[in-house]
């Protein structure tokens, strides 16, 4: 029986443990009362606060390049199934032209009664013409039934176009939606990024943004510089290419637009739209994402780099800039800095790319 006896008690152990547990916090937490601490999580100095705004600004372009790449992909799938249904539509409408032709036949051979091709032959006013519209009716029949049978296969290899197509694009939708939701993820971040932002001060703010970091052609966050400005200092520029001298004026022109994710211009930009923008005002087209534009020209070496190359950062290529020479280039930073110039060593440097 004593093996089945319950031990005793601690004094301070079960409720009244909890209670004194609970008394001393409470103490704990009345006692910080008095003296004002312990009432707020410390705030971030800025330079904790541009390290955690700098890693969330990353995270966001990094989705928008891949956005970007999906949102392209489904376009290029949507006009690629509309063609596909409209060739289908055309060669089905064929293929009914020659069923009604084959239909037209059919009924003329009814009318002139099943009687067979000997007797015919016998019974024929003209058998020489009678052996003519023969061979010249079993040849239309061939030609007519070979036709039909082309136009079938044809129907059926659209058919099965079509159906990959269709399967292609809801797999493009489902990874953009993913990507929408990735999107909406890092919002929340930004979200918590501006928060940060606003409890520092004007001056602080600047400095975390890089608002001021600007060399008298960039914009800061609430001016823009004037035309004659923007326009002496493109003309400054030596790009030695007159379709990357006119790329290197488009973004110029643009300095202190706005960075909005997704957008290719004319009015706002994220960093690979202002320079798929840029080049296309020069009759250049380029792909839309950073990932596929270091791969639309010919590599180059830091010590190489012209004005109009494209300059790219961050091992996952998730940045590009267009340089202007003097190791300067202009870019959309982020959502909070206008498109500026920049040192091409303010970010960690991933290669370089000639596009003419």
């Amino acid at each position: 029986m004593a093996a089945h006896r319950r031990p005793r008690q601690h004094p301070f152990r079960g409720r009244t443990a909890r209670t004194a547990a609970i008394l001393a916090m409470a103490g704990a937490a009345t006692a910080t009362g008095f003296d004002g601490t312990g009432q707020a999580e410390p705030r971030l100095t800025p330079t904790q606060v541009k390290t955690e705004v700098d890693t969330l600004y990353r995270e966001a372009e990094t989705a928008t390049q891949k956005y970007d790449g999906a949102k392209e992909q489904a376009d290029s799938g949507e006009a690629r199934l509309n063609s596909l249904r409209d060739e289908a539509a055309r060669k089905t409408q064929k293929l009914n032209s020659a069923r009604d032709a084959l239909g037209t036949f059919a009924a003329a051979q009814y009318r002139s009664g099943d009687i067979a091709p000997a007797w015919q032959l016998a019974l024929s006013s003209d058998p020489n013409r009678y052996l003519d519209d023969a061979a010249l009716a079993e040849r239309a029949g061939d030609r007519q039934a070979a036709a039909v049978s082309q136009v079938r296969r044809q129907l059926q290899e659209i058919e099965r176009l079509r159906g990959a197509a269709r399967v292609e694009l809801t797999s493009l939708k489902s990874h953009q939606d993913e990507l929408r939701r990735q999107k909406a993820s890092v919002t929340g971040k930004l979200a918590e990024a501006r928060r940060l932002l606003a409890e520092l001060t004007p001056s602080q703010r600047d400095q975390v943004t890089g608002a001021d970091d600007t060399d008298g052609t960039a914009p800061g966050t609430a001016s823009r510089p004037a035309d004659g400005t923007r326009q002496a200092s493109a003309r400054a520029v030596a790009a030695p290419d007159s379709r990357a001298a006119a790329a290197v004026a488009y973004a110029f022109a643009k300095l202190g637009s706005p960075y909005v994710w997704g957008a290719t211009g004319p009015h706002s930009f994220d960093c690979s739209g202002l320079v798929q923008a840029a080049y296309r005002s020069a009759g250049v087209s380029l792909p839309r994402t950073t990932y596929a534009q270091i791969d639309a020209g010919r590599r180059v070496s830091r010590s190489e780099l012209r004005p109009g190359d494209l300059v790219f950062f961050y091992s996952g290529v998730s940045h590009v800039g267009l340089y202007i020479g003097n190791g300067r280039m202009i870019h959309a930073p982020n959502p909070s800095a206008p498109v500026r110039v920049a040192p091409i060593d303010q970010m960690p440097f991933a290669g370089a790319t000639r596009v003419v």
